[in-house]
């Protein structure tokens, strides 16, 4: 039986087999992981490419948006020089939220999301920068263009959620904020992302 070119006859891996998306950095292709809805962290296996479960949420906050990554990009040397505090990247995709009007309950999706700004975050001294999008043609958040157009809540939520969802009782959190920055410096960051996935993978 023969297949057609555009048909993937074996399931692709989520980050080497998926496109970064046609139009990037303003458009990307995002594959989500967790809802707002899941009270476990559920993280791609990067060898096998399956779902795993990384850990239980340990505090009550829930993820404010969709989350993800964008396939076909790594945080190493190119996206952690744009980082002011960081020493390295955390050798992962990419990660971005995706914001949505109408409640997205599954994970395991590949949405077009719109790039509006990014989070520069950084893991106990590695580049851990969270891309903030909106979803392509959505009714309510699809005509924004930059994260200074969102509303505030939605900003504080995400910066909460990330400062506080690897919190462990009784010990100093070890992730924190440089700063929130609009599209033109997420652009960068995606593009430097690329460019690590390219240096690292390129030849596969």
């Amino acid at each position: 039986m023969s297949f057609p070119k555009s048909f993937y006859r074996w399931r692709p891996h989520p980050w080497h087999g998926l496109e970064v998306g046609e139009n990037a950095p303003e458009f990307v292709n995002a594959y989500i992981e967790i809802t707002p809805f899941d009270l476990v962290k559920y993280e791609v296996d990067k060898y096998t490419g399956f779902m795993h479960v990384d850990r239980p949420q340990r505090s009550s906050s829930h993820p404010p948006a969709l989350y993800g990554f964008i396939p076909r990009t790594y945080c190493g040397e190119h996206t952690s020089q744009l980082n002011p505090i960081a020493d390295k990247g955390d050798r992962d995709p990419l990660d971005i939220c995706v914001i949505s009007e109408r409640p997205i309950s599954r994970g395991e999706i590949i949405l077009r999301a719109k790039v509006v700004g990014v989070i520069q975050g950084i893991d106990n001294g590695e580049a851990d920068d969270k891309i903030v999008a909106v979803l392509k043609n959505d009714n309510i958040y699809g005509a924004i263009s930059d994260i200074t157009e969102l509303p505030t809540v939605i900003v504080e939520r995400l910066r909460h959620y990330f400062l506080t969802y690897k919190l462990i009782p009784g010990e100093e959190s070890k992730f924190t904020i440089a700063k929130v920055l609009g599209k033109d410096d997420a652009f960068k960051v995606i593009e430097a992302a690329m460019k690590d996935y390219d240096d690292v993978y390129g030849g596969y």
